[in-house]
């Protein structure tokens, strides 16, 4: 507690010198550098990216540094689905099957609901699940629907886009880390982990190799950038955009990141990633007065407990409701 203290006490203090780019303390030190200095002692190294809704002034730290994204490019995935919705090519409510063959581990509300054939759900019910649960066969299922990674990739690429890829399916991307002979669905996966019990310890660990592949990587400012880009209606209709971020309104996963220090009842629109020592949180928060900010934070190399991590995504996200909130009244 005494670190957000701290920091509420710099933003404070720091509000009426930032300039409209990346503010600076009247010593010259950034606030997203203090915050920085706090948050790493819990998650090893962070980059975060954050700005008000309608607002010019930007404060990040280690922006333009590329992360593993991990589940957050759910996001992306979701946004380029509900494109193809406005183009009239798929719409919400069609039907969709899930074969037993689609189910994948990880983060599998689905596969371990439904163990029987005939599951059949709409295109709204698979974005939903898949940012609500963060389900990988829903994911993997959307992906497809977006047209692959490289179709979700080309439409970042016209919305300007430019620092953040999408390569692999989660299958693909869970099967690679763990080293399985194909992507982890729940058959590949059972068998490996049956051979190689091993594989179940390593699931918190942080594997530097994976974090090295540049591939299923974004930079703070590019998240942020997607962030306002479907909250500002150029990403896609307006309808779409109301839609999704009313879907991460519902997240259950992550409840101690970006929501974890926050006043409580604060409405966050969020979506959140965990793979090895990579843990991220990105969204919307809803400030006292009824302004809104978007944030991207992301970790990675941490070798803290998963509850640190957690914290250290709070403490970022506190830190920044309280500049943009408590630094705003001080300005007045």
């Amino acid at each position: 507690m005494k670190y957000r203290h701290a920091i509420i006490a710099l933003a404070v203090s720091a509000a009426a010198t930032f300039s409209p780019a990346y503010g600076q303390t009247a010593e010259g030190q950034s606030v997203g550098a203090a915050i920085e200095q706090v948050a790493t002692k819990l998650a090893g190294r962070i980059g975060f990216a954050a700005q008000e809704i309608g607002g010019d002034e930007i404060i990040a730290f280690n922006g333009d540094e590329t992360f593993a994204m991990a589940s957050t490019y759910k996001v992306a995935i979701a946004a380029a689905v509900l494109d193809r919705v406005d183009r009239g090519e798929l719409s919400l409510d069609q039907m969709v099957d899930v074969t037993p063959d689609m189910m994948m581990i990880g983060d599998a509300a689905l596969s371990d609901t439904f163990v029987h054939p005939g599951l059949q759900l709409s295109v709204a019910n698979l974005i939903e699940i898949m940012i609500t649960e963060s389900d990988n066969t829903a994911t993997d299922i959307s992906m497809g629907l977006a047209g692959g990674p490289a179709a979700v990739t080309e439409y970042l690429r016209r919305l300007g886009i430019t620092d953040f890829r999408v390569d692999r399916t989660t299958g693909e991307i869970i099967g690679e880390f763990y080293g399985l002979p194909g992507p982890a669905t729940m058959k590949v996966a059972a068998e490996a982990f049956v051979t190689r019990p091993e594989l179940l310890t390593i699931m918190g660990d942080r594997n530097l190799d994976f974090e090295a592949d540049p591939r299923d990587q974004a930079t703070p400012l590019a998240m942020l950038q997607l962030l306002l880009a479907i909250d500002g209606g150029t990403a896609t209709s307006a309808e779409s955009r109301d839609f999704l971020i009313d879907v991460m309104s519902r997240t259950r996963t992550g409840a101690g990141r970006l929501k974890g220090l926050l006043p409580r009842g604060t409405p966050v629109a969020n979506k959140t990633g965990t793979i090895g020592g990579v843990a991220n949180d990105v969204g919307y928060i809803t400030l006292p007065d009824d302004r809104r900010f978007a944030i991207a934070v992301f970790t990675k190399s941490s070798e803290t407990s998963e509850a640190d991590r957690d914290r250290a995504i709070a403490e970022v996200a506190r830190s920044l409701f309280d500049y943009f909130y408590v630094g705003q009244m001080a300005k007045q």
